[in-house]
C-alpha cells in the first residue's frame, strides 16, 4: 500500500511538472513571437500571441488547482512540498509574462512596422535578446534545480535594468530630435518596460529555483541598476 501511494504521488508530481514545462514553452514562444512581430510588423504573429494568451491563463488555473489538490491528498513535506508550492509561484510568473508578451503584441499591431528609422527599434531588440535569455535560463535552473545557473540569472538582473535605462534615454533623445518619432517611440518605451518586467519575473523564477533546492529564500535586495527612478503606468490597451 505504501509503495502504491508513493508511486501515485510521483505520477501526480510528474504530471504537474509536465504541465508547467508545457506552459513555459508556450510563454517563451509568445515572447519571442511578440518581439518578432514588433520588429517586422507581422500582424498574423501578433494576433497569434494575443489569441494564445487564453491558453496560458487556463494552464495557470489548472496548475494551481492540481497543486492544491496534490497537497490536500498527499500531504507532502520537505523537498516535495517546496517543489509543489514553487510550481504554483512559477506558473503565476509565467502567466504574467504571457500578459506582458500580449501587451507587446498589441503594440506591434498599433505600430504596424511603421518606424521612421530602423535604428529606433535596435535597442528594444537587444533588450529582448537579453530578457529572453534570462527567462530561458531561469526555467532551466528551476527544472534542473541548478542553483549556480539560478544565481547567474539573479545577478544579471542588474544588466537588464541598465540596458532598459539606456534604452529609455535613447528613445527620449529620438523623440526630441524629430517629433515624427514620438508616436512610435512612445509605444517602444512601453514595450521596453514590458521586457524589463519580464526580466523581473525571470529573476523571480530563479529565486524559486534556489528556494526549491536549498529551502532558503534569496535576500530581498536585488543588484539593481535602474537609475531612472520612475515607473510610468501603462495605459490599458483594447483586448
Amino acid at each position: 500500500m505504501t509503495k502504491h501511494i508513493v508511486t501515485a504521488f510521483d505520477t501526480d508530481l510528474r504530471d504537474l511538472l509536465l504541465k508547467l514545462a508545457e506552459m513555459a514553452g508556450w510563454v517563451e514562444r509568445s515572447v519571442e513571437v511578440a518581439v518578432d512581430a514588433l520588429m517586422t510588423g507581422a500582424r498574423d504573429e501578433a494576433e497569434g500571441v494575443i489569441a494564445n494568451d487564453d491558453r496560458v491563463d487556463e494552464s495557470d488555473r489548472e496548475i494551481e488547482s492540481d497543486a492544491v489538490l496534490l497537497i490536500a491528498r498527499r500531504q507532502p513535506m520537505g523537498d516535495d512540498l517546496r517543489v509543489i508550492v514553487s510550481s504554483m509561484r512559477v506558473s503565476q510568473d509565467l502567466e504574467r509574462v504571457g500578459d506582458l508578451a500580449k501587451n507587446i503584441a498589441k503594440r506591434a499591431l498599433i505600430i504596424d512596422g511603421s518606424f521612421q528609422h530602423r535604428k529606433l527599434a535596435r535597442g528594444v531588440e537587444s533588450l529582448a535578446r537579453l530578457v529572453t535569455s534570462q527567462l530561458k535560463r531561469s526555467l532551466e535552473a528551476f527544472v534542473e534545480r541548478d542553483t549556480d545557473k539560478a544565481d547567474e540569472v539573479w545577478r544579471h538582473d542588474a544588466e537588464v535594468d541598465a540596458l532598459y535605462t539606456s534604452l529609455f534615454r535613447e528613445l527620449l533623445t529620438y523623440m526630441m530630435e524629430d517629433p515624427r518619432n514620438i508616436s512610435a517611440c512612445t509605444h517602444l518605451l512601453f514595450c521596453a518596460k514590458n521586457l524589463e518586467r519580464i526580466g523581473d519575473h525571470a529573476t523571480n523564477i530563479a529565486e524559486r529555483a534556489i528556494y526549491t533546492r536549498t529551502g532558503e529564500m534569496v535576500a530581498a535586495d536585488r543588484p539593481k541598476q535602474d537609475e531612472l527612478g520612475v515607473d510610468v503606468p501603462e495605459p490599458n490597451l483594447p483586448n
